[in-house]
């Protein structure tokens, strides 16, 4: 896709940005090989490239864009939005400097930017440091059987 469209895509208002990465390890076998480097930093990119830079939208339409908006297309109750009753996954970042750095050649460099990581209430990133914990489930829509 061009340059041009995917600024198109992106801008519309039903657009959700998202990945079709697998989940990597950054040690171990899963960390073979050289996976695309949107594995890392797809939201980075996001965020940094198109929307801090570039001003496509602004950071809270985005925001929706990779948070409320799926949760709701997708019907996975409590996700997405941040209130009482809802699983705590929030990720703390600085608008500033949150860009990815991931290339072809070294798809595993941590983005910049991202201060915390917590996911349904375990901190995963603490300062910007991985902790070990894993927090994470398999999300399910409320239809699925």
């Amino acid at each position: 896709m061009s340059e041009d469209n995917l600024r198109r895509f992106l801008s519309l208002p039903y657009a959700m940005i998202g990945s079709d990465s697998s989940a990597r390890s950054m040690s171990g076998i899963p960390y073979d090989g050289k996976p695309h480097p949107r594995g890392f930093g797809s939201f980075p990119r996001f965020l940094g490239k198109y929307v801090r830079d570039e001003r496509l939208m602004s950071m809270s339409e985005a925001i929706y864009k990779i948070t409320m908006l799926p949760a709701k297309i997708f019907g996975i109750q409590k996700r997405g939005i941040i209130k009482k009753g809802a699983f705590a996954d929030i990720v703390v970042f600085d608008p500033a400097r949150i860009i990815d750095r991931a290339t072809f050649d070294k798809p595993f460099l941590k983005s910049e930017g991202i201060h915390y990581v917590v996911i349904n209430g375990t901190p995963v990133v603490w300062k910007g440091k991985f902790t070990g914990a894993a927090g994470g489930k398999i999300l399910r829509s409320q239809g699925y059987y």
